[in-house]
């Protein structure tokens, strides 16, 4: 049950509308365990930097791009989110003369005033700080005007937990929410409500807390964490451990060791105005994270540095996966069970592409679905560099086993992000129980769609004009079955086949939503002369297969009307 047919629906009616704080947010919390007996997919939405510039602009007043943040509430109330996170630099300035009076006020009340659609949509509101609020004063302004950072307030919306930081100089700054089978942990890395630590080494004290908070959820929780500053920026070299990406290195193993064991899905940060996906390593390289940088929502949109410009590219610790520069985005995260999927949307700014600082309101959108990625805590992660094989890829839930029997990751013209490094897949598998209607449980594949990746090296035009790439290189997927469950007549007859999952939730022949190719059906294994769209039953080895240039979810069915999903 969603949350807005719950308000509509029953005997609640119209008067729900007009319930105080508490009791919305006591409804909306009915309504969150309702969705968890259903089982169904929920989302919440992330944002970063939010700066203006400092002129007297009263459509973005307070050094707040207002007019971006009203683009994107609109975007993330359509979208039905639970909740919004934003990745700090709230303001651009944290105070603000007015050209006409002289007089100076602070701005950060802006920026919460800017929430209130959110919250008046029964929609969460959850910041971390960014550099340019990062004052004391500023740290006793956050607590005070967003009292969900406490666990306080009208604002929580079906958030069921703050677990807050074990510094009392931090409480309500660095701080982590609990919402369904999801625990996210924000880090704040500035100046503190006592007046003590240094930017450069402020996270360093909190990775002990960091690794409790991870450590403590339940097994069949996912798991993020957020900060403002990133493991390794693309054009700052500051970073959440640092000034440099050099430095602080043990706190580095620890910090990016305890996310791989905690089985974090992703780190996000925002501090770079663009938008960057990629594996960091540990600097004693035991460990990898996966971390996003995000996009703009400011009027300002950084170009990363080239090579060796960058002190970290020369360590080469990190593997980039996508990148998209001077655009405006935003982020939709869908938990759906123990998979996890993140959405990419973003939209031009209304002036050329290329480095720069807007002079005057965005023309914000139309939005596009750029790229989608995500994890999954009963799957595997693969890491398949630029001309690599598929072939690596394989798994297995429960007595269904998957695997990749042909494809190449090829080295297509564009594949590198600006600084002209080779961008890598990242391929996981994710896993969902199927009902009667299956003969394998389902399969969820992500990471084989081509690259999100720089297209244009001259930067000129307007970016972008449609939806990110969706096909995938030709590959060949083999899902076993159990034969006990499958009817004897369908097994020959073509009917049984790899299905996936097309639009409506309807079940359809995998190869029928490929780009391109021919359906032709074949009784006996794949063979390497297959072109795309064949698809056929092992009878031998007990597998259905097909010539596949699209991602997605799949299971081994015969009926494509019938419910898969448990």
């Amino acid at each position: 049950m969603k949350r807005r047919a719950l308000l509509k629906a029953g005997t609640l009616g119209l008067a729900g509308l007009a319930l105080g704080g508490e009791q919305l947010a006591w409804l909306i919390g009915e309504a969150a365990a309702q969705g968890r007996e259903d089982g169904e997919p929920w989302r919440f939405g992330i944002m970063a930097d939010t700066q203006w510039k400092t002129s007297d602009d009263w459509r973005n007043p307070g050094t707040c791009a207002v007019e971006i943040i009203e683009a994107l509430n609109r975007q993330f109330i359509a979208a039905d989110v639970r909740f919004v996170i934003q990745v700090g630099d709230l303001v651009n300035k944290e105070d603000w003369t007015h050209i006409d009076t002289g007089q100076t006020e602070r701005t950060l009340a802006y920026r919460a005033a800017a929430a209130r659609p959110l919250y008046d949509a029964g929609i969460g509101f959850f910041p971390v700080r960014g550099n340019h609020e990062s004052s004391q004063t500023a740290a006793g302004e956050i607590p005070a005007l967003f009292p969900q950072t406490l666990g306080e307030g009208g604002n929580l919306f079906g958030v069921s937990r703050i677990v807050a930081s074990d510094n009392d100089a931090l409480r309500g700054l660095s701080y982590a929410l609990d919402f369904e089978n999801l625990r996210i942990v924000l880090i704040d890395q500035f100046t503190r409500k006592d007046g003590s630590g240094s930017t450069d080494d402020n996270a360093v004290d909190q990775v002990d807390w960091v690794d409790r908070v991870l450590a403590d959820r339940p097994s069949d929780g996912h798991a993020l964490v957020m900060a403002h500053k990133n493991l390794i920026g693309q054009n700052h070299v500051d970073c959440l451990f640092g000034a440099t990406p050099q430095e602080n290195p043990l706190a580095r193993n620890r910090f990016i060791g305890s996310l791989q064991s905690n089985r974090v899905a992703f780190c996000f940060g925002g501090h770079d105005h663009m938008h960057f996906r990629s594996r960091v390593a540990s600097p004693d390289r035991t460990a990898v994270a996966e971390q996003v940088i995000c996009a703009s929502n400011s009027h300002k949109f950084y170009t990363p540095k080239r090579g060796d410009s960058h002190p970290d590219h020369r360590a080469r610790r990190e593997a980039p996966i996508a990148q998209e520069l001077y655009t405006i985005g935003y982020y939709i995260v869908t938990v759906d069970g123990p998979c996890l999927t993140v959405e990419f949307y973003s939209a031009s700014h209304g002036q050329d592409y290329g480095a720069v600082k807007l002079t005057e309101g965005p023309r914000v959108g139309p939005f596009h679905l750029r790229e989608r990625f995500g994890h999954s805590l009963n799957g595997r992660a693969f890491e398949i560099p630029n001309g690599g094989s598929y072939r690596v890829v394989e798994d297995g839930f429960r007595g269904t086993r998957a695997r990749i029997l042909s494809g190449t990751n090829r080295a297509l013209r564009g594949e590198a992000d600006y600084s002209g490094r080779a961008l890598v897949k990242t391929v996981k598998t994710g896993w969902r129980e199927t009902c009667g209607q299956a003969a394998s449980h389902v399969l969820k594949l992500w990471g084989l769609n081509d690259n999100l990746a720089l297209v244009d090296e001259d930067l000129g035009g307007r970016r972008p004009e449609d939806a990110g790439p969706t096909t995938t290189d030709p590959y060949v997927l083999s899902l076993s079955y159990d034969e006990a469950l499958v009817p004897r007549a369908a097994l020959r007859s073509g009917r049984f086949c790899l299905r996936a999952k097309a639009a409506a939730g309807r079940w359809v022949e995998a190869v029928a939503l490929n780009a391109g190719g021919s359906a032709r059906f074949v009784l006996g294994p794949w063979r390497s002369s297959a072109r795309l769209g064949t698809f056929g039953v092992d009878l031998e080895h007990r597998t259905v297969w097909a010539v596949l240039n699209r991602e997605g979810e799949f299971a081994a069915a015969w009926n494509a009307q019938g419910p898969i999903l448990a």
